[in-house]
């Protein structure tokens, strides 16, 4: 810990379980310069072996020379025949960083408005390599998107649709996490698309970047809705969107196994863009200070969160995250549903079910109304993924299958009903009561055919009673 290096605050395990290295995590951010500062987090995230570790070098290499600064700021990024060094990075096509590493020296810089906070560096395991799952590779990301402030998403030659569909999917894991309060959960997200080969279609830099990502995001018309709904999600996930374009860093980079980060063998547009790309997100006035509910969080604060989301993603918690999130969504609001419908029957059962007694219809539907509105509470409870207007489909289904249910509830109660059970044999016992009565009279006035007629009669409506109620 003595000499600056790479320190693995997020270890990943062969049996694709993640483990904080608490006591790491400690010694980092309760140093007493640290622990009550405020916290600039700057994380990438992306595939795997496209040089997220590479840019971060460069990252260091600028935060090292404005600490010590003695004169232009312009030449941060030193001589030619300097080597890149600080996180690990190596040429190849096998991944290199595994979980999350934090650099150890944490730099203070001082804001604008005098105010000194700590800027910590993050790198992380890249994502879809031949032996992370997909559940990994959403936890990686959605760790760091939910601890940073500035999460620069890597990306290779371009943004395309399946760029976006895996930040859909690992930004919902995140904010399903974080258990989403209405407002944006994450703060700035800069798209760095590498290798850009098209500097005729849109010039290198940021405003290129910003000319590919608002045709990128853009919402039409005639889109379709899946399209439309990826684009609304990430735009509602982050308060800031940007991109820069960087050119190829030259064949030599990509070709030489021998390569060591010289500036010499690195091609001028590469390094330009460089030189305006990093202070664009590390100069003082372009930092972000992390926020988590319109809160500033200090150090001490960090490592809390750090344990927290950890906790969440080691346990069963979330959904297993699928290739698709639109697959994950629909099947976890199905769950929601089908909870929500057991709760309701469950709790009907009690009130009106098999062995219960009859109630009135005013009752029952009190009743009903109560615990219809416990379902949905258990529903809109319960974390699901897709969104509002997603779950809002299911809620729709679960109110109407409710209802379903309650009409079965409703007819189950009425033919419990005594009264209209009673109502064929009061007939009969009304009738046997009447020519019983009439046969006396008959019989006291001498009437006896008459008497026996209704002795008949009132005796067939015997009959029947005692037959009706056996068969019932």
């Amino acid at each position: 810990m003595d000499d600056p290096g790479a320190v693995r605050v997020v270890i990943s395990k062969p049996d694709h379980i993640f483990v904080l290295d608490e006591e790491a995590l400690e010694r980092l951010l309760l140093k007493d310069e640290i622990k009550d500062r405020s916290v600039v987090v700057v994380s990438v995230a992306g595939a795997f072996r496209k040089g997220k570790s590479f840019i971060l070098d460069f990252f260091l290499r600028y935060m090292y020379h404005t600490e010590k600064i003695n004169g232009n700021i312009d030449d941060w990024m030193g001589t030619d025949d300097m080597p890149l060094d600080g996180f690990s990075w190596r040429g190849g096509s096998e991944r290199d960083t595994t979980g999350i590493l934090m650099w150890s020296e944490i730099f203070l810089t001082t804001l604008p408005n005098n105010e000194k906070v700590a800027i910590i560096l993050l790198d992380t395991q890249g994502t879809f390599d031949s032996e992370s799952t997909v559940r990994d590779c959403a936890t990686v990301f959605a760790l760091s998107t939910m601890i940073s402030s500035i999460q620069i998403y890597n990306l290779s030659q371009n943004i395309q649709e399946d760029d976006l569909q895996h930040l859909q999917l690992f930004t919902e894991y995140g904010r399903l996490a974080l258990a989403d309060t209405g407002k944006k959960p994450f703060q700035k997200l800069q798209f760095l698309v590498r290798d850009w080969s098209f500097p005729y279609e849109a010039e290198y830099g940021e405003v290129g970047g910003s000319k590919i990502l608002d045709r990128r995001l853009q919402i039409s018309v005639n889109q379709h809705h899946e399209l439309q709904s990826i684009r609304k999600h990430i735009k509602s996930c982050f308060s800031e969107i940007n991109c820069f374009l960087m050119p190829h860093p030259g064949l030599k980079v990509a070709t030489n196994p021998n390569f060591d980060g010289r500036l010499s063998e690195i091609e001028s547009d590469f390094k330009e863009c460089l030189k305006r790309l990093v202070p664009m997100l590390l100069a003082p006035e372009n930092l972000i200070v992390k926020e988590i509910s319109g809160q500033r969080v200090k150090a001490k604060e960090l490592l809390q969160y750090f344990k927290s989301y950890i906790n969440i993603y080691s346990g069963d918690e979330l959904p297993e995250p699928k290739s698709m999130l639109v697959a994950t969504a629909e099947a976890n609001n199905l769950a929601a549903v089908a909870a929500a419908k057991e709760t309701y029957h469950n709790m009907m059962e009690t009130v009106c079910g098999g062995a219960k007694p009859y109630l009135n219809s005013a009752h029952l539907e009190t009743e009903h109304m109560r615990i219809k509105d416990r379902a949905l509470e258990q529903f809109n409870s319960k974390r699901k993924m897709g969104g509002e207007e997603f779950s809002e489909n299911y809620r729709n289904k679960l109110e109407s299958d409710l209802e379903d249910l309650y009409a079965q509830f409703k007819l189950h109660n009425e033919s419990k009903n005594i009264f209209k059970a009673a109502r064929t044999p009061a007939v009969f016992f009304a009738i046997a009561v009447t020519f019983y009565v009439l046969s006396g009279v008959f019989g006291l006035v001498g009437m006896y055919a008459l008497a026996n007629i209704c002795n008949i009669i009132m005796g067939l409506a015997l009959i029947t009673l005692i037959t009706w109620s056996y068969v019932r």
